[in-house]
């Protein structure tokens, strides 16, 4: 087992965001100070009941005990360090919706604020993160996420690309359209072509490039 330190321990403790219906989140610099004073006396069944699932999960009751056994007194000091006035605090929460969408948020100066929402994608701090938010907005079928979640270079291209699309195609009535039977294939200027087919009397683009 790789030696541990408040630092893991922290990881295991997640804010708890109230229901819509409440009006306030919990401090947790309450849940740090709670930490502390364990941490202090050495009580790993208190630190163990703070854990979240998914640390319990990870870690067993007698995982937590032989973690503060083996290094009570580094915990003790480290406990101090937490406990001072000017001990920054950071947090982070996140919230699914009933959809499955997920919102991060983060604990900045007193208040929690969005850093990622699957509405706000753009904020990947992992491939797997960013991986996920593809997913969600391809399955929205969302423009404008997709826009923000591509790297600028990509966005770039393709903005440029397609805005050369939108001014080949400002007067429609001046390309010469080459029809076959139910096909046609104009070519745009600027060095787009657009394929369409005609399906029970309607014409529909096909295709592009």
């Amino acid at each position: 087992m790789n030696r541990p330190s408040i630092a893991f321990l922290a990881l295991v403790f997640a804010p708890s965001v109230l229901a819509c219906g409440e009006s306030s989140v919990p401090d947790p610099r309450g849940a740090a100070n709670e930490f502390a004073e364990a941490a202090a006396r050495g009580d790993s069944d208190a630190i163990y009941e703070m854990m979240t699932d998914e640390a319990r999960a990870a870690r067993t009751r007698a995982d937590v005990g032989r973690i503060v056994k083996d290094e009570k007194a580094e915990l003790a000091e480290e406990a101090k360090l937490v406990s001072e006035k000017d001990a920054r605090v950071e947090a982070t929460a996140r919230l699914r919706f009933e959809d499955g969408e997920e919102a991060a948020l983060e604990l900045k100066e007193g208040q929690f604020r969005v850093t990622a929402a699957g509405a706000l994608p753009g904020g990947a701090k992992t491939p797997e993160e960013a991986l996920d938010q593809l997913r969600r907005v391809v399955a929205r079928r969302s423009y404008a996420g997709l826009m923000r979640i591509l790297s600028p270079t990509t966005r770039t291209a393709i903005e440029r690309d397609l805005r050369a699309l939108v001014d080949g195609l400002d007067h429609p009535s001046t390309l010469n359209v080459n029809v076959t039977g139910d096909a046609a294939v104009v070519s745009v200027p600027g060095g787009h072509e657009v394929r369409l087919r005609r399906d029970g009397g309607v014409w529909r683009v096909e295709n592009f490039d």
